[in-house]
């Protein structure tokens, strides 16, 4: 493929031009943010699911839970293709999966097409990592750190926006104006990043590890699929049961094929490496602690004020509450970056730790208010803005060039799972501590705190494991961070 015509003059140091560098961080978060408002697009809308589609509500809950699916699945596979054949390419092909996958959805009005667009809506997930991996590969080694921390906190960022834009759509149009408007969105990202977006030319080659891909996929799919559905299969009951043991079984399979295969899917032994094991590790974590806060507001601010706790707000109003929190995290982008450069992003991820930790003890105290809510959104989001700008740049610092789109999707992957974690743990507290509530059980103002205990735990848990990240050496260019991306952005930078 020959390279792709610059539409800048170079900067004087032979790196991208200022504009062309902010047009292409630019692109690609706002690729991030719509690719993460399907968290919460049809959070509006799922419990008239069973109406709109004429479905039983055990069959329409398919229509979040095959999204979470497909993107456990696709996201290892879009990073690994996109360092053999172009990161650029496969962020293309993610696109249009979403856009694909919008458009079946707002045609439908079944539930089979409705699955059929949620998967392909999930099928999109890799866009982020993919995204953190061209930055890498293309931009100034003083862009990097802010770039690669903002498009990495677009996860949060389009979760947080996406509630109340959702519900503004839902509460005054029809219903598949939601997607329709991805549909959009999706088509917009779709025309502008072949325009600004140059494609990498570090590619790792080789042939795609079909088999491994399939072990992963049938070994993920199992795993998820017992945590999402085992409160309404129930957690010791035969399925569950078994599809937790088949994933263990499997893994255990597809890690020995991995490490005999030459060209493996995910590079165990790169994994395997302390700062990149370590970082996955306090990335569940971070994970599990980001998603309780999503889980715990939300319910709060809409239960009914009879219940003494509930603050009796419309899904519109909690949206809105929760929104600064995304600005929080876009604006702590910079500052992460910073903190990553003067003392290395070890120090960034236990400082958001820290800072996640603090934001749940504060809501524990503080739930009488909508503006406590708000305030506790913004600390949180502020610490997640820390946590997920620090991560890339620990997993980019442990590996090459040619392997950066895969290890950020396999990270993204354990934040994944981390999420996954805990809806079904604070599923488990909030179903088992209730108050009855008229003729109704709703959990309970102590369930409440104790998921949030919880959330402050796992964020602790995160801050502790991180503890263990080795301390990374300080860069010929001045900053503390891995050679590899020291030189990934001279390499860049000399282009």
């Amino acid at each position: 493929m020959p390279p792709p015509v610059p539409r800048t003059a170079p900067a004087p140091d032979g790196g991208p031009a200022a504009p062309r560098a902010n047009t292409v961080v630019a692109v690609l978060a706002f690729g991030g943010i719509v690719v993460s408002l399907m968290q919460t697009l049809v959070i509006p809308i799922v419990p008239e699911l069973p109406t709109l589609l004429d479905a039983p509500a055990s069959d329409t809950a398919w229509a979040v839970t095959a999204t979470l699916l497909a993107a456990a699945v696709a996201t290892p596979m879009t990073g690994r293709l996109g360092d053999m054949y172009g990161k650029r390419r496969m962020l293309l092909v993610s696109l249009v999966m979403l856009v694909a996958g919008s458009v079946t959805a707002a045609l439908s009005d079944s539930l089979t097409p409705m699955i059929v667009g949620r998967v392909l809506q999930g099928l999109a997930s890799g866009v982020i990592p993919l995204g953190i991996s061209i930055m890498r590969d293309e931009l100034p080694a003083e862009r990097l750190g802010s770039a690669t921390a903002l498009m990495s906190a677009s996860l949060g960022v389009g979760g947080a926006l996406g509630l109340p834009a959702a519900a503004l759509i839902a509460d005054n149009f029809d219903w598949h104006m939601l997607f329709w408007a991805s549909a959009g969105l999706g088509a917009v990202a779709l025309v502008l990043v072949p325009l600004f977006v140059p494609e990498s030319r570090v590619r790792s080659g080789g042939r795609f590890d079909f088999l491994g891909g399939l072990g992963l996929s049938a070994a993920l799919v199992c795993l998820l699929l017992a945590v999402s559905k085992g409160a309404d299969w129930g957690w010791t009951s035969g399925t569950t049961l078994g599809l937790f043991a088949a994933a263990v079984v499997v893994l255990l399979v597809w890690g020995r094929w991995e490490l005999r295969v030459a060209e493996p899917l995910v590079d165990l032994r790169a994994t395997a490496r302390r700062q990149v094991l370590v970082t996955n590790l306090a990335s569940i974590a971070v994970g599990f602690s980001m998603f309780a806060m999503s889980l715990v507001i939300p319910q709060l601010l809409q239960l009914p004020e009879a219940t003494g706790y509930g603050l009796g707000q419309s899904l519109l109003a909690a949206g809105l509450v929760m929104a600064p929190s995304g600005l929080v995290m876009m604006a702590t982008a910079p500052v992460s970056a910073a903190v990553t450069k003067a003392r290395g992003p070890k120090v960034t991820l236990m400082i958001g730790a820290l800072i996640v930790a603090a934001g749940y003890g504060l809501n524990i105290l503080l739930m009488a208010e909508v503006w406590h809510f708000v305030l506790v959104s913004c600390v949180i989001g502020a610490g997640i803005g820390f946590t997920y700008g620090s991560m890339p740049a620990l997993i980019m610092g442990a590996v090459p060039a040619s392997e950066t789109a895969a290890a950020n999707s396999f990270n993204t992957l354990m934040r994944s799972i981390g999420t996954s974690t805990a809806s079904a743990v604070a599923g488990v507290i909030l179903a088992q501590m209730t108050t009855s509530f008229g003729a109704v059980a709703l959990p309970s103002q102590n369930g409440f705190r104790t998921v949030l205990a919880i959330g402050a735990g796992a964020a602790l848990l995160a801050f502790a494991v991180a503890a263990f990240i080795p301390r990374p050496r300080v860069g010929a260019a001045g900053t503390v961070g891995s050679e590899a991306v020291v030189e990934a952005a001279a390499s860049t930078s000399a282009r």
